[in-house]
């Protein structure tokens, strides 16, 4: 077997034991457990494995307590709570802070503190902080509340403490605490066992009185898994274990077990800067792809979060792979789906529809359309469609049912369930489980742990829901469950001994490998950001000698050096990427490794960056093309759809040939094209009865008295059941009627001169026309809808409505050969309507014709005409026979591109 820490620990006990049937090995994690038990078969055959525990075990071997899960101690703790405070807030606000404070309370039982002491002193610091000599500090509520929960937080650890000991249960801290009052009776009683500490580091308080009352009982031995180069030195990896040979009364007369000196010996050391952690992770399954045999091989991941990306990008030669490692529940891409059922009901309640049973439509599309959902659904796009179509924001039984219609027996019933209102927060919750039990059956070995983790957390919640009753509506469940799964962390299972380890930091305590492959190395992730997460302030800390940041900076620093010792080839990448504050540098334990060693290897990596053309889109017309563009053509092309072509011919092709849409939403606010065709339908109804009639001012005056009804009623039919009345909708309306009543303005202020005579020729008339194309076999028919055609003094004036914003320069066209430039899209339409007119109703061009927008943004500059003239100043604006023959002749080879089939549709450049 290859060199290892614990292979040679056992080599050294092995000198003096001859059997293993009274020992004990205590270790710091399960999985040294596993690897000192494969060391230990690979070299004797005895009939006696020993014992082997980890150091919680051990513990709670010792105390004779029972570990109490996260939850069900919060639940314990807020019944505590309720009984000590006279008002109590309610159990989401509870558990904000209670998640701190129980950890807090772990550490002042992990390092022994005297409780009634040091919550007096806490007490006290809150009175000094509040006492001022001429009474200058003036407490706002806020303050005086957080000084009396401080105060508080003694009675709530007392009564806490007694509550679970009575219950023979604890929190970690407990366990330790109660284990320091019973090991002289379990060293009693346990006196012809041997027992041997390894692979230990920084130990609480408690762990240093138990261990030290271990070992000066006697027939114990501890070796400490340290290079030293670290311990000979002043080097913060050796901090802990240099105090404990200084301090321990068992090492005034015994030198310390055990001492390599394996990290000065020559290595392979990468330390790679790369961008971004995908391209890290790309780069790792490039060095994974160089490695043959995994069996000694190690992945670490400074970041828990970048799990997911790993497992997805390992190279195809990693048959099989072992997981060591916490994955926070807040990181699993499944908790959209929790959080997406969470808010249908939230929404329902806070817009007043749990007695129709309705849900907001974005609420409930986000779900249906949730990955593991939407699959299970036939009808989902049809559905989705009809939402967009016709603005239904609120989603009834009769569409629930009319989506579930053709959905399998099984599912359909499940999802249903899910829509129907509910008798209790319990019942809710199982119905999250049946929905649970559904979907880990149509998924992925990975995604099944993740479904398997949450029905056990689903599965706690309903059980003490139960018994408790602490969440009374949904919100309340809902935030509880955001803060629970921020503590919470999923743990893999998975053959230990095979294929490549895949760990954390803490998980590589005691195990050594030959190749080892750290991914993030950065500053704040290497270690940790200094932030406390506490309600004990640092210096409180300090004077109590609680582990403080600095503590656990050292704690890192051995962990990072000690992974290193035995390794032979190492490949350290950080993200160098300077896009955020604090990331781009490198950890400080691998500045330190750069400076105490020459062979270390400094690479940058960027990604490869192709420069290969790419190759614009082609669309080449075949028969079925043809016979589409026939059906087009007899159908008609509008200025809208011609321009559309010039634009981009592909999306032509899409939309007017393949007929496919942009998938559309329903309208919670009204967008702007609807803002367009509610302005348009006013104007409609407004002006019909004036059709060939003169108008008058006194005409214009009737106008404005009815055109704010006139145009509430369009907007209330274009946006559906939805409410128009407040918020940005509000808001738009009034944008509405103000672009009225501009537009009125104007034609008012136009009348008031008498000599100005305006006749309404027609609204929103429908004209088409065909045009015959030399090498086109079929006629083509252009067709439009002309906003307003009037006669202003003689003149004939075609209009078309635009509620954007259109300017002058648009609609200047000096050459008919740069009709496909951008900036003449606006004139080809309005010429185009211009061309439907004069071919439709047979103009005589004795009598002026002029075409142009009237913006309803640019209101200002009234009646916008299209301008043939280069000279600015001298505008040529009526439309000629020969304008209109130069325009269509140049028109004419655009549209022959369209019905051509020689013709393909190309991408644009």
């Amino acid at each position: 077997m290859k060199k290892s820490f614990i292979s040679d620990v056992l080599n050294d006990i092995l000198k003096t034991t001859e059997s293993f049937k009274n020992v004990t090995f205590i270790l710091p994690s399960q999985r040294a457990k596993i690897f000192l038990k494969r060391a230990i078969t690979s070299k004797i055959t005895f009939s006696f494995l020993p014992e082997m525990l980890s150091i919680e075990e051990f513990i709670s071997k010792v105390s004779k307590i029972e570990k109490i899960d996260s939850i069900n101690l919060l639940f314990h703790f807020y019944s505590i709570y309720k009984k000590v405070e006279k008002q109590p807030v309610s159990f989401d606000a509870f558990a904000s802070w209670a998640f701190t404070a129980l950890q807090d309370f772990n550490e002042i039982d992990q390092n022994l503190i005297k409780t009634k002491e040091f919550f007096l002193y806490l007490k006290d610091i809150q009175r000094l902080k509040k006492w001022s000599v001429h009474g200058e500090i003036k407490e706002t509520e806020l303050i005086k509340s957080n000084y009396s929960f401080l105060e508080k937080l003694a009675p709530f650890y007392d009564a806490l403490y007694e509550f679970l000991k009575e219950k023979n249960l604890g929190y970690q801290g407990l366990i330790y605490r109660e284990a320091c009052k019973k090991i002289d009776a379990f060293l009693e009683k346990h006196s012809y066992k041997r027992h041997f500490f390894i692979g230990f580091n920084a130990l609480n308080k408690a762990e240093e009185y138990i261990f030290q009352k271990v070992l000066n009982f006697g027939n114990a031995d501890i070796y400490w898994d340290i290079d030293s180069d670290f311990y000979n030195s002043n080097h913060q990896a050796g901090k802990f274990i240099r105090k404990y040979k200084s301090t321990w009364n068992y090492y005034f007369k015994k030198d310390i077990k055990f001492l390599g000196n394996t990290f000065s010996e020559s290595k392979n050391i990468k330390v790679i800067g790369v961008s971004k952690n995908i391209t890290q992770i790309k780069y790792v399954g490039e060095i994974l792809q160089k490695i043959n045999d995994f069996s000694s091989t190690a992945l670490v991941l400074a970041d828990n979060s970048l799990l997911p990306i790993v497992l997805n990008s390992l190279p195809k030669n990693v048959k099989s792979i072992n997981i060591t490692m916490g994955y926070p529940l807040k990181n699993i891409p499944l908790v959209s789906l929790f959080y997406s059922v969470f808010q249908l009901f939230i929404s329902q309640e806070r817009l007043d529809k749990i007695g129709s049973n309705e849900f907001y439509y974005k609420d409930f599309t986000r779900f249906i359309r949730h990955p593991n959902i939407s699959g299970l659904l036939p009808n989902i796009n049809r559905f989705c469609n009809k939402i967009a179509k016709h603005n239904i924001i609120y989603i009834n039984k009769t569409l629930i049912d009319e989506l579930l219609e053709k959905t399998d027996v099984k599912h359909k019933s499940v999802i249903k369930n899910m829509f129907s209102p509910f008798a209790s927060i319990d019942g809710f919750i199982y119905r999250i489980l049946e929905l649970i039990s559904l979907l880990k059956e149509e998924v992925d070995e990975l995604e099944r742990e993740y479904f398997i983790r949450f029905y056990s957390l689903f599965s706690k919640l309903e059980t003490l829901q139960k018994e408790h009753k602490y969440f009374y509506d949904i919100k309340i469940l809902s935030l509880f469950f955001k803060q629970l799964i921020a503590s919470e962390s999923l743990a893999f299972t998975g053959e230990p001994l095979r294929g490549l380890q895949l760990m954390g930091m803490l998980e590589t305590r005691a195990l050594d490998f030959d190749n080892v492959i750290l991914v993030s190395a950065n500053e704040g992730i290497l270690p940790a950001s200094n932030q406390q997460n506490s309600f004990i302030p640092f210096d409180v800390k300090l004077e109590y000698g609680l582990p403080t940041y600095k503590d656990k900076d050292s704690i890192f620093s051995y962990h990072f050096f000690r992974l290193l010792q035995r390794a032979k080839n190492i490949f350290i990448t950080y993200n160098n990427e300077l896009d955020s504050y604090g990331s781009g540098e490198k950890s400080r334990f691998v500045k330190q490794l750069e400076m105490s060693r020459n062979d270390v290897l400094r690479k940058t990596i960027t990604p490869k960056v192709s420069s290969d053309k790419i190759e614009l889109k082609e669309i080449i017309k075949n028969e079925s093309i043809f016979e589409e563009l026939k059906i087009l053509s007899e159908k008609g092309i509008s200025p809208s759809v011609l321009t559309s072509y010039l634009q981009n011919p592909i999306e032509f092709y899409k939309n007017k040939i393949l007929h496919i849409n942009r998938s559309e939403e329903a309208e919670e606010i009204v967008a702007f094209n609807t803002l367009g065709n509610i302005v348009h339908k006013t104007l409609y109804e407004l002006y019909a009865p004036f059709v060939d009639r003169f108008l008058e001012l006194n005409d214009v005056e009737l106008i404005k008295k009815k055109y704010f009804d006139i145009a509430a009623k369009h907007f209330k039919k274009e946006f559906g059941n939805s409410d128009i009345n407040t918020g940005k909708n509000l808001l738009i309306f009034e944008v509405v009627k103000r672009f009225i009543y501009n537009f009125l303005l104007k034609e008012a202020e136009l009348l008031k001169d008498t000599n100005n005579k305006l006749k309404i020729l027609s609204v929103e008339e429908k004209l088409e026309t065909e045009i015959n194309i030399d090498g086109i076999e079929f006629p083509i028919k252009i067709h439009g809808i002309i906003d307003r055609i009037d006669e202003l003094n003689g003149v004939i004036r075609i209009i078309d409505y635009k509620t954007g914003m259109v300017n002058k320069s648009e609609l200047k066209v000096i050459d008919f050969k740069k009709l496909k430039d951008r900036k003449q899209y606006k004139a080809i339409q309005v010429l185009l309507y211009a061309f439907i007119y004069i071919k439709s109703k047979k103009h005589n061009f004795n009598q002026p014709l002029q075409a142009g927008i009237y913006s309803f943004k640019n209101s200002n500059s009234g009646f916008l005409f299209v301008n043939f003239s280069s000279d600015y100043k001298i505008p040529k604006i009526e439309i000629k026979q020969g304008i209109i023959t130069d325009f269509i002749s140049e028109i004419t080879k655009y549209i022959k591109e369209i019905f051509d089939i020689e013709f393909s549709f190309n991408e644009p450049v």
